[in-house]
């Protein structure tokens, strides 16, 4: 009889240590993707993992609600657990009225004009805050808590050209009945727009909500690259030309880098993450 070499059992540590690297891996992908979900064979794909793997890690999932099956369409999404600790953790990491607030203060002292803060909500964006400038004529367009579809306003705008194509498609087609009560939108409009938005780098537009109104739009990010919310700078027409447009911009730009970064911040208060 030959001699066979023992089976070295892996400890369990390194098991349960490798089973929550792929948790949390999976996590980021449904993170990433929206309502809509993944099937098993594209959280697999994505994260490079074998299928029974996946699998035994999404049933750990489920049962801790973390992840979300619809058994129609065989597809995984986050699940409640997963918005529960998202609000709970968003009590001791700061409210993104706070987080943006010094942006849009520097936004509306550098440009004299208001500044909103706009975050998706389903199929519309909602206005969070407003900062006004000193300018004596004030473009205020939008009262805080109001509600527009989607895609309506240089912030909802900004925020909807940042998602992935197939999404802002099935967003158009939602909101499309909507976009007609919008100085006569139609959703052809609204994929123009879009386009643009990404040519250009920030969201534009001219008298479309307003009548004498423009305003530029730039959308932010979390560490995922996920859409969180815009920043927008609104004005009287006359006063928005060609070179102020850019300014804005750039002040956009630097009010984003601004806003991430402190979302983005390793250390809060003493606590740290990672080693």
């Amino acid at each position: 009889m030959r001699n066979q070499t023992p089976r070295v059992e892996e400890p369990a540590a390194t098991t349960d240590a490798g089973s929550l690297k792929r948790g949390v891996q999976i996590l980021k992908i449904l993170a990433t993707v929206g309502a809509r979900g993944l099937a098993l064979t594209e959280i697999a794909d994505r994260a490079g993992l074998p299928h029974p793997s996946v699998h035994r890690v999404l049933r750990q999932l489920l049962d801790d609600r973390l992840v979300s099956r619809n058994e129609d369409i065989k597809r995984y999404r986050l699940g409640p657990l997963a918005f529960e600790l998202g609000i709970a953790c968003s009590t001791m990491y700061g409210d993104l009225r706070d987080l943006c607030a010094n942006a849009m203060e520097m936004l509306s002292e550098q440009t004299g004009d208001t500044s909103y803060l706009v975050v998706r909500s389903g199929f519309d964006a909602v206005c969070m805050h407003r900062h006004e400038g000193e300018f004596p004529i004030r473009a205020l367009v939008l009262d805080v808590g109001g509600r527009r579809p989607l895609g309506v306003g240089a912030g909802g705008l900004a925020l909807l050209a940042a998602v992935k194509e197939d999404e802002r498609h099935q967003i158009i087609e939602r909101v499309g009945p909507k976009l007609h009560a919008f100085g006569g939108m139609t959703a052809e409009d609204l994929e123009r727009a879009c386009v643009l938005t990404h040519d250009n780098g920030a969201a534009v537009i001219h008298d479309t909500l307003s009548l004498g109104v423009s305003a530029v739009g730039l959308a932010f990010f979390d560490g995922l690259g996920q859409p969180v919310g815009a920043l927008s700078v609104a004005a009287l027409s006359h006063r928005m030309t060609g070179e102020r447009v850019k300014r804005i911009a750039e002040l956009l730009k630097d009010g984003r880098a601004d806003v991430e970064r402190r979302m983005n911040r390793k250390h809060l208060n003493g606590w740290k993450t990672g080693t």
